[in-house]
């Protein structure tokens, strides 16, 4: 078998392919050339310079993984990948470490003016008084985002003797003492904390997630970091806050658009200390990344199973033909339960109803996991890890079946127990198309749409248009609605299917009504 290491891999991983495999190393390839040799190799190596498109998966007539040395896989095109058989793996810890590391030396650096202090030391200036610094010695850390890297963070400040509040919509009590940090809501953290520190996916939901509003009301002398991903902090809102003192100093090495262009907005002020891109930029992390993709590699072609793979674990021709229709309802199902259940959730019972009982639903089970995880993960989350990541959070899954059902042929209903709180959702197939069924006591039948938005509310006249008339003067469109019923006469739930995404100022809007419950909104795009 040949494996073909492009893009300049680390020697360490493509040492270890070479004891069992023929490894032709391209230090850089064009995609003419990669189109033209990709049908003569069995394996595949990337980092982030090759684009494995389509085309190229389809000259490959051999290959059978595609291994990425790092966390992203965006140069991949996974879907055309899976549709042929091909496994795709990365290497989603190879640099925790080093992401964790430069987070720390980050706030470091800026709460000693390390930068500036030997900038102007180099041009021959003595400035002693004006960078006097803080210590991190008795302050408070707010962690975004307890994933990897955030408890490795958490960790080490702990090291720091600093004190950590972490926000985490679903890291539960027991992990979070076990971590030894005491667990906030986001408000508390920007309200306590000296320095915050983000851990977060990009998604419509955490995009901006802090900005103007939140930094207003942040204590005097706080100091933010952002070594996750670019836009979560908002750029232009940070340059102004520290611009008028409302922040103290700022630390950020990613950006919602890389390289940066010459006139960004964070680009020369005092106090805020940039680093193109560097999280993962270790010798240790390089070869991490290398040797944990060689691995999966030889695994893979030695026909054993892959821990990192991105896209679906092999299941039978069989099988799939049955579970494979529900598989995005049962995502859909899971990150509905996940809007829902607002807080940690404890524990997650999976039941099946019906015919699709005699085969085994355990990936369909993994697919609940997955879009009740996604939204809220650091690190993507796949068919693969999604049970590991449930194991990490101490999230007891659990998973029935029932021959029998009543009312559908077949029936997936997912059950979530948050700390004070209990969700219910349940699905089905009308011919190819999924359907939400049930939400908590309401029986419904909703189009798991792009975006739905759930509104409880009092049944009265006027509630349905006054929310209406909100979203079409945000020039909100809705597509579809629905209004279920409960057995509690004048309480019923709105469930409207939303094309456009919704600002948290609309959504506010939308829960003041009278008469409205709440309103949460449901973004399948982060799924």
């Amino acid at each position: 078998m040949k494996v073909l290491a492009a893009d300049g891999i680390s020697t360490k991983g493509i040492e270890l392919l070479e004891k069992e495999f023929e490894v032709v190393v391209k230090e850089k390839i064009s995609h003419e050339e990669l189109l033209s040799i990709i049908p003569e190799f069995d394996a595949l190596m990337v980092r982030s310079a090759s684009k494995v498109t389509a085309d190229v998966i389809e000259r490959a007539e051999k290959l059978k993984i595609i291994g990425r040395a790092g966390v992203g896989v965006d140069n991949i095109d996974i879907p055309a990948a899976t549709a042929r058989g091909i496994i795709v793996i990365n290497s989603p810890g190879g640099n925790t470490i080093a992401a964790t590391e430069h987070t720390m030396a980050m706030m470091l650096a800026m709460s000693r003016h390390i930068p500036i202090a030997n900038e102007t030391l180099q041009k021959g200036e003595w400035n002693r008084k004006k960078y006097v610094g803080v210590e991190l010695r008795g302050k408070t850390l707010g962690v975004v985002g307890m994933g990897r890297i955030g408890s490795g963070v958490a960790k080490r400040a702990l090291a720091f003797d600093m004190n950590v509040i972490a926000y985490d919509p679903y890291i539960n009590e027991e992990r979070a003492k076990s971590l030894g940090v005491r667990v906030g809501s986001l408000d508390d953290v920007i309200a306590e904390a000296d320095f915050i520190t983000v851990h977060m996916p990009l998604t419509p939901e955490t995009k901006g997630m802090i900005s103007m509003e939140q930094m207003k009301k942040m204590k005097k002398g706080v100091r933010l970091v952002n070594c996750a991903r670019g836009g979560i902090i908002d750029e232009a809102d940070l340059a102004q806050a520290v611009k008028e003192g409302i922040v103290a100093g700022a630390a950020i090495d990613v950006f919602t658009s890389e390289p940066i262009p010459a006139d960004h907005p964070l680009l020369g002020i005092p106090g805020i200390i940039l680093t193109p891109h560097l999280g993962a930029s270790t010798v240790e992390a390089q070869i991490g990344v290398s040797v944990d993709v060689s691995e999966g590699i030889l695994a893979a072609l030695k026909g054993e199973p892959v821990s990192t793979a991105v896209n679906m674990a092999p299941v039978s021709p069989q099988v799939m033909k049955v579970i494979g229709p529900y598989l995005n309802l049962a995502e859909r199902i899971g990150g509905t339960v996940c809007s829902l259940a607002e807080g940690p959730i404890k524990s997650v019972e999976i039941t099946y109803n019906g015919e699709i009982t005699e085969v085994n639903t355990g990936l369909l089970s993994t697919a609940v996991i997955k879009g009740m995880l996604n939204p809220i993960m650091e690190s993507e989350v796949n068919y693969v890890n999604a049970p590991g990541f449930a194991k990490e959070r101490n999230i007891k899954i659990t998973e029935t079946k029932i021959k029998e059902a009543e009312s559908f042929s077949n029936l997936i209903t997912v059950k979530a127990k948050a700390k004070d709180k209990e969700v219910s959702v349940q699905g089905t197939l009308f011919g190819d198309e999924g359907r939400i069924v049930r939400i908590n006591k309401f029986r419904v039948d909703v189009d798991p749409h792009a975006r739905i938005l759930i509104c409880p509310h009092i049944n009265r006249p006027g509630i349905i248009g006054t929310v209406g008339s909100i979203m079409g003067a945000a020039n909100i469109n809705i597509s579809g609605m629905q209004v279920g019923k409960a057995d509690v006469e004048g309480t019923n739930l709105m469930v409207l299917t939303i094309d456009d995404d919704i600002p948290a100022d609309i959504l506010a809007k939308v829960k003041e009504v009278d008469g409205i419950f709440d309103a949460k909104l449901v973004n399948f795009y982060a799924i």
